[in-house]
């Protein structure tokens, strides 16, 4: 049997690539990560929140992994084929050179659609190099035993709640838990390992060569089809478009849901507590997402998350309102956080979380975020339907009788409700843009209780939201504590980007909150949030900060921070949702939340520009 990555034993550094270190590939219903040493870490076959296959990212040990790598010592370099989102992992050695080609081929038909199948494609392009391979599954977050049978060139993993077949054109063998191989390829040669979910109708297939070659090159035209709808034209084109592709990765196509994710539990700080499950639809993110890819001019992926969340709402008298913060993929309600003891967490990051206990969260900005995007959406994609424009009243009823209520806020904070300014903006936000499609469309509405109410909440955000002391709005009431957050005032249009009071904000968070163009959330010792220990700076604050500038008119200065932002990604331009001291990412990744700011920050610097 191969020797395991990293060496025997232990739990070191060298088990754990940097999180960073890794590429996305999906099928858009479920996604995986590859380490640029060609190991996929991180797969839920079937499902974004099903269960883990391979998790060695939450524990190098006892989480399971697919190795595949040249067997002599090489240098790796790992890219995206150019528009799309099949991965490239190569390897050069002293004899050869030879790339690992890894996709998730996109199909229709509903039964080849459940084998989920997941290609990884070994060439040799130059030389002569010998490769190695283990697999290693471990089911359901390793809480699952399996049984392995092997026969011609097929391996069948075999669990209580799941059955993989592996099938490969090389030699395999097994000790009865895990496979492995040895194998060496000529220049010119190749080598396919096809894993596929098997079970009722969905039987295992092999995957000759030749079917391999012409999956991929399906699989290719796929993505460049896709691609080939975004109409943006500006100066960071293969950015925008990277995070385009990153944000339909994280689609699940049956529902047009949007993840924040595909990650669980990777730490916004190496051995703290603040790990998180992210594999569900925040409508927040969602919406945002929305906006981003309106912004391309991918309308369809607009459509269809509009009808999920169409579906999502319940008008009744409930505690947190007529909408959660988040949902299952498929739109269930109830996602119970749960926590796994028996795996020790990425660099002993624990614990190791599955589920969300946010969910009963208030977080009043919600109804802010989605009510612009079907603003949005009526504006650039098609007029609002009758049945959705009586969701919008409702929910902006709801808005007026609840918007000064204490909440959990957009960060989730986990230490007591306040009234926090980001959310009283977002319902701002609610209502003016409901008055405008109301104006705009003809439609029927209390605009006369609808006006009453947001400039109320303009009044008392400018008097109880500006703080005299710091020259500056805060978080929330009654403290003088800094919010990112607040940026997007102006990029709401709450309040104009030359406001005097504006630029003062702009200037006090540049001071308290900015660090190389990074920027912190918030201070959690002068505003603890409930959790032990730090965290990094935050991606989309980052990103929400360049589009202040920008708006503001400092152009150079926004355009600089940008272009820092950008080398802050990975070598694929992927973004975790924070960055520590010294670069690097943290955090479940990549984050929709990051990719879907980077898009929108591009589009208004561009224009700034000209």
């Amino acid at each position: 049997m191969p020797e395991a990555r990293g060496g025997s034993g232990g739990a070191g550094p060298s088990r754990y690539l940097p999180i960073a270190e890794h590429g996305l590939i999906g099928d858009l219903r479920s996604a995986a990560l590859v380490g640029t040493d060609g190991t996929i870490d991180w797969y839920c076959c079937g499902r974004f929140d099903a269960p883990s296959v391979f998790a060695s990212v939450l524990d190098a040990d006892r989480g399971g992994c697919f190795e595949l790598a040249a067997d002599v010592p090489s240098r790796t370099k790992q890219f995206y084929f150019p528009d799309t989102n099949v991965l490239i992992t190569r390897f050069f050695a002293e004899d050869g050179v030879g790339e690992i080609q890894d996709f998730m081929p996109i199909v229709d038909d509903s039964r080849e659609a459940d084998r989920h199948r997941l290609i990884r494609r070994v060439v040799c392009v130059r030389g002569a190099l010998p490769f190695r391979a283990r697999v290693a599954p471990r089911i359901d977050y390793a809480r699952q035993e399996h049984t392995v049978s092997v026969e011609k060139g097929q391996a069948l993993f075999a669990a209580p709640s799941l059955t993989l077949a592996l099938t490969t054109s090389v030699p395999i063998e097994t000790d009865g838990r895990d496979v492995w191989s040895l194998f060496k390829l000529r220049e010119g040669e190749s080598a396919v390992f096809a894993l596929d979910r098997v079970g009722g109708e969905v039987t295992p297939r092999s995957c000759p060569l030749g079917e391999a070659e012409e999956l991929f090159d399906a699989t290719v035209r796929y993505w460049r089809r896709w691609l080939s709808k975004s109409r943006y034209r500006g100066r960071w084109r293969e950015m925008v478009h990277r995070s385009a592709l990153t944000l339909k990765l994280l689609t699940y196509a049956p529902t047009g849901a949007i993840v924040a994710a595909p990650t669980t539990s990777l730490p916004e700080q190496i051995g703290g507590e603040r790990n998180w499950d992210y594999r569900y639809v925040w409508i927040r993110d969602a919406a945002f997402c929305i906006y981003a890819l309106l912004r391309l001019g991918f309308t369809d992926e607009a459509k269809s998350f509009m009808q999920f969340l169409s579906q999502r709402i319940r008008v009744g008298d409930n505690s947190s309102g007529p909408l959660q913060i988040m949902y299952g993929i498929d739109g269930r309600s109830d996602l119970p956080e749960e926590l796994l003891p028996h795996l020790s967490g990425y660099l002993d990051s624990a614990p190791v979380r599955v589920g969300n206990a946010a969910v009963d969260q208030l977080q009043l900005d919600i109804y802010g975020a989605l009510i612009d995007s079907l603003y949005l959406y009526d504006k650039w994609g098609e007029p609002i339907s009758s049945e959705h424009w009586d969701t919008v009243c409702t929910l902006i009823e709801w808005v007026c009788d609840h918007w000064d209520q204490p909440d959990e806020g957009v960060w989730e904070t986990r230490g007591g409700r306040q009234r926090f300014l980001y959310s009283q903006l977002m319902c701002w936000v609610a209502i003016e843009r409901g008055m405008r499609m109301a104006a705009h469309r003809g439609l029927p509405a209390d605009v006369m209780r609808w006006g009453r109410e947001r400039d109320a909440i303009y009044r008392r955000i400018m008097r109880r939201g500006w703080s005299d002391e710091r020259r500056a709005f805060v978080q929330h009431e009654g403290d003088t504590v800094l919010d990112a957050s607040v940026l997007m005032m102006p990029l709401t249009k709450f309040i104009s980007p030359t406001d005097p009071k504006w630029l003062s904000t702009l200037d006090a968070l540049g001071e308290d909150l900015v660090s190389d163009s990074l920027v912190y959330r918030y201070d959690p010792q002068a505003s603890p949030d409930g959790l032990r220990g730090e965290e990094g700076t935050f991606s989309i604050c980052s990103f929400w900060y360049v589009e202040a500038l920008a708006r503001a008119g400092r152009g150079d200065e926004a355009r600089l921070a940008f272009e820092k932002m950008l080398t802050y990604g990975n070598h694929l331009g992927l973004f975790a949702e924070e960055i520590g001291r010294t670069g690097e990412q943290q955090g479940n990744f990549p984050q929709a939340f990051t990719h879907l700011a980077l898009i929108s920050a591009a589009f208004n610097l561009d224009r700034t520009l000209g």
